[in-house]
């Protein structure tokens, strides 16, 4: 059962009922769509096209209540759905929550998530339209999210990245996996030349509008580094049906993941290679690196991904069975 940090006190859900503890929802994510039975959205513009993912985070398994914050875990929802509306070179511009929680969580904690929900969307000129509640004995978020695909090039599929053209990323590599090892180790607890990693794990960030950049400037093939470098760029070369090789001058260990290396005993290349919701923007061009990204690998002939023309010192990632 969801043991809620002690701070968190006043009336629960139970105590409340559904339609309040909605109704504190909207108050804390505000749109004017979001209300009715379904959420209307302004009509797309000439040549475009929409575009709908959906993921879900689950309390033990994505996020725990004592490591992070309601609104971390908002913002987190936000920004793993963001990422693959963004990965396909499109605009996010509209979000639905469904929420199933026990009976005892705090409304207060409620509305911590639907601030942090509308922090994120807030960042990309989006909204929070609707959505539902139920409740469960865990707490369990779902969001979809849905975006725009303006113009006439096309969407940045998995299966278009060719021989020659470069590999390049938009993020930081393996903070939220260091993040992960930090907070499972000392809780929040770490000195604080570190804390940028845990917040990189609870609350991780993307910049607003960089797949439309990365789209709009030519490039093929796009992803974003959920599961593990390795495991989300050899889906690309599978269905490209190419080989990929990094340059382990470009994705080389900062120092701050060496400094957290050495507090764990460990080693900062299989965080960098295998630790995914980094959500960072992982591409193919034939060009320049649009703005924003930097080159870290080349799309070559044959299959699989390779580091340095190695096999890479770490090659597994995030499985959710």
């Amino acid at each position: 059962m969801t043991s809620f940090p002690a701070h968190f006190r006043g009336p629960t859900l139970g105590d409340v009922g559904e339609h309040r503890a909605i109704e504190v929802i909207v108050a804390a994510a505000p749109s004017r769509r979001n209300g009715d039975d379904a959420a209307v959205l302004s009509h797309a513009s000439p040549n475009s096209r929409a575009v709908a993912t959906t993921d879900m985070l689950i309390e033990g398994r994505h996020f725990r209540v004592d490591w992070s914050t309601p609104e971390e875990i908002g913002q987190k929802a936000i920004v793993q759905n963001f990422a693959d509306i963004e990965a396909m070179g499109a605009r996010p511009i509209a979000a639905l929550l469904a929420v199933s929680a026990p009976a005892h969580t705090p409304v207060s904690y409620l509305r911590g998530i639907a601030e942090g929900i509308h922090s994120k969307v807030g960042e990309y000129s989006a909204e929070l339209v609707g959505g539902d509640l139920t409740a469960g004995n865990d707490l369990v978020l779902s969001v979809t999210a849905i975006g725009s695909l303006g113009g006439s090039r096309p969407e940045l599929t998995l299966d278009r990245a060719r021989p020659g053209q470069r590999v390049v990323a938009h993020g930081m590599l393996g903070w939220s996996a260091a993040g992960l090892a930090l907070l499972d180790r000392f809780g929040r607890d770490v000195p604080e030349n570190l804390r940028p990693l845990i917040d990189a794990h609870c609350a991780p960030r993307l910049t607003p509008g960089r797949g439309v950049v990365a789209r709009a400037t030519g490039a093929t093939a796009m992803t974003d580094n959920s599961d593990g470098l390795i495991v989300d760029l050899t889906t690309i070369a599978r269905r490209s049906g190419v080989g990929i090789d990094l340059h382990s001058a470009d994705i080389a260990p900062p120092t701050l993941l060496w400094e957290a290396a050495e507090l764990l005993d460990a080693d900062p290349w299989e965080w960098v290679l295998t630790g995914g919701e980094d959500h960072t923007l992982l591409a193919t061009t034939a060009g320049d690196p649009p703005s924003g990204f930097s080159v870290i690998g080349r799309v070559i002939r044959g299959e699989g991904v390779t580091v340095d023309g190695q096999d890479p010192k770490y090659g597994h990632g995030w499985v959710s069975f």
